[in-house]
């Protein structure tokens, strides 16, 4: 069932309702808008996330695409050279490797390659992470690849809230925006106040306190708050910070942060090596280094292929490994 948000009052959905409603409120203020992707039209997407949008807007801007990868984007270029703004849905996380190509080589550098006279206004919308219980291809966080390539925005939404304004800016965008949702995250509830604004790329403080700062994205802001009423329980004050986008960082929300507790844990669930965590845990030590109490302290998977299912709980940090991680950075 389609969603439709009032412009009057807020709203309580699930995080995946919350996309539909603003995919739709993006379909209906800008003619240009397309979507492109597998069984996004008829079946409304594996998790339903663009359910009613083709009966409601028609087949010619609600496409379903082939299993194509590759096909999807290329096709969204040749769609933004035209002065349209495409939305690819890339499937499952793991599906995003046949387009890698047109997306590092394609869509990341015609801006710079025409000397600006070229834009590409798409976003790539790429449900990630684990917690499922997927099998392979179905749970991995390939952010990182993304982060590191010049000419694409990489956004991250964690909350039903977030997930609808954040889509919307990442449409109305020039540039390319990476959009990773947190499939785990999907059927969790959040008010939406459409009326919601504030800058894509800004990290925010979600959970204030003295002691310790811990910044997480995505699917691991729930896990960072519950670790923070735990350690609350426990008489430490835990401040909880929601990275929001991965490229370009804000590290000055975090640098401020560290400066006020002197300790930092960074956490995700792509592998610790060479991880978004690497980047965050460098720049910090570089500003911060007088302010710093302890080492960064990092959390993520390991670096393995992601596991089957019945191990996924031993790969993905949770609360536990979290607060070990801040238990760390007080006997350092």
């Amino acid at each position: 069932m389609s969603t439709s948000i009032s412009a009057a009052a807020p709203t309580t959905l699930p995080l995946g309702k919350a996309l539909n409603a603003g995919l739709r409120r993006a379909l209906e203020n800008d003619p240009k808008v397309v979507l492109l992707g597998e069984d996004i039209g008829k079946l409304g997407g594996v998790f339903r996330i663009t359910d009613g949008l083709q009966k409601d807007f028609g087949p010619n801007r609600v496409i379903d695409t082939p299993l194509a990868e590759s096909g999807i984007i290329g096709t969204a270029v040749g769609l933004a050279m035209r002065g349209y703004r495409p939305v690819c849905e890339i499937q499952f996380d793991g599906f995003i490797y046949p387009g890698f190509d047109q997306i590092v080589s394609q869509v990341a550098k015609l801006h710079y390659r025409t000397g600006g006279n070229v834009t590409m206004p798409i976003t790539i919308r790429v449900p990630y992470g684990g917690g499922i219980g997927a099998i392979e291809h179905h749970s991995e966080s390939p952010e990182g690849y993304f982060a590191a390539t010049a000419g694409l925005r990489v956004v991250t939404c964690s909350n039903a809230s977030d997930a609808h304004t954040m889509i919307q800016q990442a449409i109305a965008s020039d540039d390319p925006v990476l959009f990773f949702e947190p499939k785990r995250r999907y059927w969790e509830k959040g008010q939406i106040d459409p009326a919601a604004t504030g800058p894509l790329h800004k990290a925010r403080v979600v959970a204030p306190g003295t002691d310790v700062t811990v910044v997480a994205y995505g699917p691991l802001v729930t896990t960072a708050l519950q670790a923070a009423k735990v350690a609350a329980d426990e008489g430490r004050s835990v401040e909880v910070i929601d990275l929001r986008s991965l490229s370009p960082l804000d590290v000055d929300t975090v640098a401020a942060s560290v400066q006020r507790t002197g300790r930092l844990v960074v956490t995700h669930e792509a592998p610790v090596f060479l991880g978004i965590g690497a980047e965050i845990a460098a720049r910090i030590s570089e500003r911060c280094f007088y302010h710093l109490e302890a080492p960064v302290a990092r959390v993520g998977g390991f670096t393995v292929p992601y596991p089957p299912a019945k191990l996924e709980q031993h790969f993905l940090p949770d609360v536990d490994r979290i607060l070990d991680a801040v238990d760390r950075t007080f006997t350092a």
